[in-house]
């Protein structure tokens, strides 16, 4: 009886070997991971980007009402070229800086005769015209060579940001409508510093009545993202 039970329990002790991994599923697992990992990289840059295109999407998509923008979308959009511009007092600075609000621009000689004078004159009713909303936008003036100013309309460009562009770095941003000039029209550029639409050219009284509407719209639509000043 002792040898048989000392043959049951004196068992050498068993050895177990676990099986690694073969290296087809090493690297699906590591596929795996790094199809999660961009997955939800581009879920944070969605939540981020939900906002913007709610607004834009509720200003070009739903329209309630039937409405009608009056200024053109530009698709896609430009953002403000990486160009230094100038002051006229002769500070420099990159044009990007501008981002942070709604710009209303544009585009003239230094000369600026009575169609140019017009064209500011509009451009600060409109933005006037926003009333408490006017804290979200900047007026802006690119001038697009080195002619002086006339010191005689210095006085009225006191709230406008007038700033020297070259004229080759205008053109390869700003286009204006077919048959037209970039002086003939306004630009409007997002706080994310995108250029997203052009109004048509000359305006009238009527039409600048008109581009005051389509601001305040978009201000209102872009009221959960956008906050007043840079």
């Amino acid at each position: 009886m002792q040898d048989a039970s000392r043959t049951k329990t004196d068992q050498p002790l068993g050895m177990t070997v676990y099986d690694l991994p073969s290296p087809i599923d090493v690297v699906r697992a590591d596929a795996k991971r790094v199809g999660n990992g961009r997955l939800r990289m581009l879920l944070v840059l969605l939540v981020c980007a939900a906002p913007v295109v709610a607004s834009y999407f509720t200003y070009y998509v739903v329209r309630p009402e039937g409405r009608r923008n009056f200024g053109e979308l530009i698709e896609p959009m430009r953002a403000l070229p990486d160009v230094t511009v100038q002051s006229l007092s002769g500070v420099a600075l990159q044009l990007p800086e501008l981002k942070g609000q709604w710009l209303l621009v544009s585009v003239a000689g230094g000369d600026c005769q009575a169609e140019c004078q017009n064209q500011l004159y509009l451009q600060r009713q409109i933005l006037m015209g926003l009333g408490k909303e006017r804290a979200r936008t900047e007026w802006v003036w690119l001038v697009s060579d080195a002619a002086p100013v006339p010191t005689s309309i210095l006085p009225g460009l006191k709230e406008a940001t007038v700033l020297r562009m070259p004229v080759d770095a205008l053109a390869q941003w700003l286009q204006p409508a077919k048959g037209q000039q970039l002086q003939d029209h306004l630009y409007l550029v997002d706080p994310h510093g995108q250029w997203m639409m052009r109004f048509p050219a000359k305006l009238s009284n009527e039409g600048a009545l008109k581009t005051k509407r389509d601001l305040e719209r978009l201000l209102r639509a872009a009221a959960s993202w956008d906050e007043p000043g840079r």
